[in-house]
């Protein structure tokens, strides 16, 4: 590891540990707390909005790493001004609700315009060029729409955040991607992990509307721009994310199989009926590590080694864990 990338890792870890204890300290004066109710996992009222300063202190890593390394491409520069657009509305939204209409044009319209600039359209024609283009600005809004649910319990969003990160870096160093590339995920992966030192289980700050939101679209364009550029495949995202999107579609199919009011906020998701019957977040943090360590990520490495099988591995990835989803569906 060179010295510049040690110091713009550090610069972004510090940063962030500061930024969110500051905050920390501003959100109880203000009491700017999310306060306990039928649906939350949590018991005492507990500071949100930790997100901004986490974001925030990413923003000043990628400024930082200019100075060694120069200015950034333009596609990494459009994804993270929009986060920081995406954050400031988590702030509003944190601290009085926007309507479910408003947020889903907000997510919508960033999605859609990192999707326009981030795709290279086949030229296919307007109609097919339309389609492909909604269609990933779709499956990018469903991943935003996807985080912000899986953030429930403590530890659980920033710690996922941070394994999939250091481990896209990772293998895509391994398989000779882009400096730019990997250094966007170390230090999105950086301000993850000193925001944990505040949300780690029992958590002291939350991360909110403002660091879910711009963390699932940060990621989405990661996977986009991996798979555009030849950085690291779209397979490879797949299974690192394996955990979350298991979890928030399957939840999801199954409240509207059962005509549950899908679009109300819940505790039905499996990693909060696991914490509930095990009393502990901790527990469940560290079941969703040790899968992510021992079995998904193998399996990206090989996405990564063997394309060809890309397919297979993906729906080897999935197999546990929707029969996990299935056994865990009576837990109360």
């Amino acid at each position: 590891m060179s010295a510049a990338l040690l110091l713009s890792l550090l610069a972004t870890l510090s940063a962030s540990v500061l930024l969110c204890g500051l905050y920390l300290r501003l959100a109880l004066r203000w009491q700017i707390v999310a306060l306990p109710n039928q649906r939350s996992s949590h018991r005492l009222p507990t500071p949100h909005g930790g997100g901004a300063p986490m974001l925030l202190a990413f923003a000043l890593g990628m400024l930082v790493a200019v100075y060694w390394y120069g200015p950034w491409a333009a596609g990494y520069t459009l994804l993270a001004g929009l986060a920081l657009v995406l954050m400031l509305f988590g702030i509003v939204d944190d601290l009085r609700p926007l309507s479910a209409v408003l947020r889903f044009a907000i997510y919508g319209l960033s999605c859609l315009a990192a999707a326009f600039f981030l795709l290279p359209l086949p030229a296919g024609g307007v109609l097919l060029d339309v389609a492909l283009l909604l269609g990933v600005a779709l499956a990018m809004l469903w991943l935003v729409n996807l985080y912000n649910f899986m953030d429930g319990i403590d530890g659980i969003a920033a710690g996922q955040c941070l394994l999939a990160c250091g481990a896209a870096a990772l293998l895509s160093w391994l398989g000779g991607g882009s400096r730019d590339y990997a250094l966007f995920c170390l230090l999105l992966a950086a301000s993850q992990l000193g925001f944990l030192a505040w949300n780690w289980p029992p958590a002291r700050l939350f991360m909110g509307d403002a660091g879910s939101i711009p963390t699932g679209f940060l990621l989405a364009g990661l996977a986009l721009t991996g798979a555009v550029q030849g950085q690291l495949g779209l397979a490879c995202w797949l299974v690192l994310l394996a955990l979350f999107i298991t979890d928030a579609s399957w939840t999801l199919l199954w409240r509207m199989a059962t005509g549950q009011p899908f679009t109300q906020a819940h505790r039905l998701h499996a990693y909060q009926r696991l914490s509930l019957r095990w009393g502990s977040h901790l527990r469940v943090d560290l079941l969703l590590a040790a899968l992510f360590c021992g079995w998904l990520l193998p399996l990206a490495w090989l996405c990564q080694i063997y394309p060809k099988s890309s397919f297979l591995l993906v729906i080897l990835a999935y197999l546990p864990l929707l029969a996990g989803m299935a056994k865990t569906r009576p837990l109360t």
